[in-house]
């Protein structure tokens, strides 16, 4: 990348602090015209911070953020987007009932006669997505389209504006391989405009066809800045990680037998286009990580084999039994339970009590002649509530009152109640406090120890090996690595996770 191109935007010794964190420290960094810079780090490590900060949603306790030359100040994200700053952020912002022309021009609608004029809104739509290389129909409903095509519309949209720098937060994280290859094609063609990009993501193969260089941050700081060409995976995971790449964690591995019959079996499974071909065996008294990037199709993968996702290939069997056709119904009746990506979306009912959310799933231990006792309920919850150190004034108490880790304990209570035998949680620590983690840890190692098998997914690949006895890791729908014993550190989990 030649020198002499002009810098689009910059942040000089930018510290940002929240309570108790100091999420940005003196942190340098800039990005030239036609530039597309990766921007790499753990959780934590500082980007979305720095990305809130050009982008006008935060400003900085000290230093300057500049964009075109110009400072930025408390300007805000008005102040931002009239200097040329366009965001497309993770969670897409589209509306699904309008068609893709009016989601471009959302709010800036071209008018004629002070009526919109939608010939010449369909018209510069056409354009705009023709510049890009884009097929889509400017009357197309964003509902109907793909997700591929609507995170397309979402980045037309930000490039219609003509932005000097355009912030891409994990453009491709929900896309499978096909779908992102139409995105990082688009992001070239931005790039060539002479838009200065920044391209946040976790996927090394992707970075490798798109950015010129990488920019990694750890701890709120920038770490070093580098041509993409010449960064091995081993060094970038080196600078990600720091101390933390030669941190051995404690643990002591379960004694399984995986030469007794597998409790999970799972053969060739595919969901196209986000699952293909994936194999493994769980065994009983097993915790068995799964360790990926989001994106890579862990929770499809437990969905598959919970019933609630229908699989196109494959097949899956529960302590020697092939199940020929898995429905969540089928599943549970195997001893097979899920805890839920989405905790408040799908795991809780937020106004009904504690102890009712943990009997939901079963009834029957909860019930007297047919009929549902609160008694049974209560009791039941007290119980559970008092295995799982959940805390709560009371059983009846609504469940959104508590944190969400307790909440979490409650929701694998739920399959405790249930007796289930194999428990898939699904990122079972996201959003929950380090004492909380800690007893949730705890409480999938006493599991396994009772001789239930875990399949524990998490996207903090730090704590796999703080709990797991084996670590799977996924990659673009398929299985890319499996560790065992002292081959489970954090290093070799994320290189696998990100490795081309």
């Amino acid at each position: 990348m030649s020198d002499d191109r002009p810098v689009v935007a910059a942040t000089r010794r930018a510290t940002k602090t929240y309570p108790g964190v100091r999420a940005l420290d003196a942190a340098d960094f800039e990005v030239r015209a036609g530039e597309v810079r990766a921007l790499l780090g753990r959780n934590g490590a500082g980007k979305s911070t720095l990305i809130r900060l050009l982008s006008g949603v935060e400003t900085p306790d000290s230093g300057t953020v500049e964009v075109g030359g110009s400072p930025l100040g408390d300007g805000g994200v008005r102040r931002a987007t009239e200097l040329g700053v366009g965001t497309v952020y993770q969670e897409l912002s589209l509306v699904p009932q309008i068609s893709a022309a009016e989601n471009l021009f959302l709010g800036v609608w071209p008018r004629t006669a002070g009526r919109v004029d939608y010939p010449r809104m369909r018209a510069e739509a056409r354009e705009v997505f023709a510049e890009l290389g884009l097929d889509i129909d400017p009357d197309a409903i964003v509902a109907d389209l793909p997700l591929a095509r609507q995170q397309l519309v979402e980045i037309a949209r930000a490039f219609r504006a003509r932005p000097r720098l355009l912030i891409l937060d994990e453009p491709t994280s929900a896309l499978a391989a096909g779908e992102a290859d139409i995105v990082l094609a688009a992001v070239t063609r931005i790039a060539g405009r002479g838009v200065g990009v920044i391209y946040v993501s976790h996927r090394l193969d992707e970075i490798r066809r798109v950015a010129d260089t990488v920019t990694v941050m750890r701890d709120g700081a920038v770490v070093e800045t580098t041509d993409v060409a010449g960064a091995t995976t081993a060094r970038i995971v080196s600078l990600m990680l720091g101390e933390a790449a030669d941190e051995v964690p404690e643990r002591t591995e379960a004694d399984v037998d995986r030469s007794a019959t597998p409790l999970l079996s799972v053969r060739g499974l595919s969901v196209p286009p986000k699952l293909e071909d994936v194999s493994f065996d769980l065994y009983r008294g097993e915790v068995l990580g799964l360790g990926g990037l989001m994106g890579s199709g862990r929770t499809e993968l437990l969905r598959a084999i919970s019933g609630f996702l229908p699989a196109g290939a494959g097949s899956i069997t529960v302590d020697g039994q092939r199940v020929t056709r898995p429905t969540p119904a089928v599943m549970k009746r195997l001893g097979v339970g899920i805890t839920p990506e989405d905790r408040k979306g799908e795991g809780v009912v937020p106004l009904l009590g504690v102890s009712e959310n943990m009997v939901l799933t079963w009834f029957k231990g909860a019930s007297t002649a047919g009929t549902v006792s609160p008694a049974r309920v209560d009791g039941i919850g007290r119980g559970l509530i008092e295995r799982l150190s959940i805390k709560t004034a009371r059983p009846d108490t609504p469940i959104v009152n508590l944190s969400g880790g307790n909440q979490q304990k409650a929701v694998i209570g739920r399959w405790l109640h249930a007796q289930s035998r194999i428990l898939l949680l699904d990122e079972p620590t996201r959003g929950v406090d380090v004492e909380a983690k800690a007893q949730i840890y705890r409480i999938v190692r006493e599991l396994a120890a009772e001789g239930a098998a875990v399949l524990f997914v998490s996207s903090e690949l730090e704590e796999l090996p703080l709990v797991c006895d084996r670590v799977l890791t996924m990659r673009a729908g398929r299985l890319a690595g499996e560790f065992t014993g002292a081959d489970i550190t954090l290093d070799t989990i994320m290189a696998a996770a990100m490795a081309a």
